[in-house]
C-alpha cells in the first residue's frame, strides 16, 4: 500500500447528510470528486480513491437490544462495493461501536472483510462503556482493543491469502485512545490513524502535533477535513497546508 498509493476519500452513509458528503446526491458524482480532489495530493505517489461507509451507526437511544447502534444492511454494503470497483477504489467499513464491542462488529462484518478491496475504519470517539451514553462524553478505547482487531485481521489476511488490508482507527483527542504502545504491527495489516481535529488550521495542525506524541512509530498517518465544521473557523485547509504536515499524511479523509 505505500509508499506506492496516496489514499484520499470521502466519508458518508447513503441519504444522511449530517454523516458526510459520500452519503449525499450521485454516489458517482461524488468519486469523481474524489479523483478531483486526490489529484492535488498524490505527488510522486498513485492515488488510491477511498469510499468510508459508515457500516455501523451510533445512536443516542439504546434500542432493542441495549447496545445503541445500528448496522447497515448487506444491500447497501453491497452497492458500494459495487460502486467502489467501478471506480477502482477501496471501500472502508467504519464502525461506531456505542456500547457493542468493536471486535464483535468487525466479526460481524467478516464477510466482507474477505474481499481484497476492504478494510475496516474504527471509531473510538462512539466507543462507550456499559453505564455510558453516546454523546454525554467523549468514547475511548485502549491498545489492546485495537490489537484484538489487527489479530483478527492478520488471521483473515492469512488464512484467505490476501492483499495488504487497511485497518484505520480515528481520533479526535489525545486521550481518547489509552496506552496505544499495546497496537503492535502485524504482518499483511497496515495501520493507520485519521488525526481528526476539528477548526482553524492552527487549531487542526495542534491536534496533529498533541496527537503524534503518543503515536507508535509503525502507523501511518491520516488526515481529515470537515467541509463545514472546519469552514466555520475560517478557510478549509489546502492540500499542500496538509502536505507540509510531518510526517506526510497518507491518507485525507473529507467530511
Amino acid at each position: 500500500m505505500f509508499p506506492e498509493y496516496r489514499l484520499v476519500g470521502y466519508s458518508g452513509y447513503p441519504g444522511a447528510e449530517a454523516l458526510g458528503r459520500l452519503g449525499t446526491g450521485d454516489i458517482d458524482e461524488r468519486m469523481a470528486e474524489i479523483e478531483q480532489v486526490g489529484a492535488d495530493y498524490v505527488l510522486d505517489r498513485k492515488l488510491m480513491p477511498v469510499m468510508e461507509l459508515i457500516a455501523v451507526t451510533v445512536h443516542s437511544q439504546p434500542g432493542s437490544d441495549g447496545l445503541y447502534r445500528s448496522r447497515v444492511k448487506d444491500e447497501v454494503v453491497q452497492s458500494w462495493l459495487d460502486t467502489a470497483r467501478e471506480h477502482k477504489a477501496m471501500l472502508l467499513l467504519n464502525i461506531q461501536p456505542g456500547r457493542a464491542k468493536f471486535i464483535d462488529e468487525v466479526k460481524h462484518l467478516e464477510k466482507w472483510l474477505v474481499h481484497p478491496d476492504v478494510g475496516l475504519a474504527l471509531d473510538p470517539e462512539w466507543a462507550v462503556g456499559p453505564d455510558e451514553v453516546p454523546g454525554e462524553k467523549y468514547g475511548h478505547s485502549s491498545g489492546a482493543e485495537l490489537d484484538e482487531v489487527a489479530t483478527y485481521v492478520e488471521q483473515l489476511v492469512e488464512r484467505h491469502n490476501l492483499p495488504e488490508k487497511v485497518l484505520l482507527y480515528h481520533q479526535l483527542h489525545a486521550n481518547i485512545i489509552a496506552d496505544e504502545g499495546d497496537l503492535m504491527p502485524h504482518p499483511g495489516v497496515v495501520l493507520i490513524k485519521s488525526v481528526d481535529g476539528i477548526g482553524t488550521a492552527m487549531a487542526k495542525v495542534g491536534t496533529w502535533n498533541n496527537i503524534l506524541k503518543t503515536t507508535p512509530e509503525h502507523i501511518h498517518m491520516g488526515f481529515k477535513l470537515f467541509y463545514e465544521e472546519d469552514a466555520r473557523h475560517g478557510p478549509l485547509m489546502s492540500a499542500d497546508e496538509v502536505l507540509a504536515l510531518e510526517p506526510e499524511p497518507e491518507y485525507i479523509l473529507y467530511e
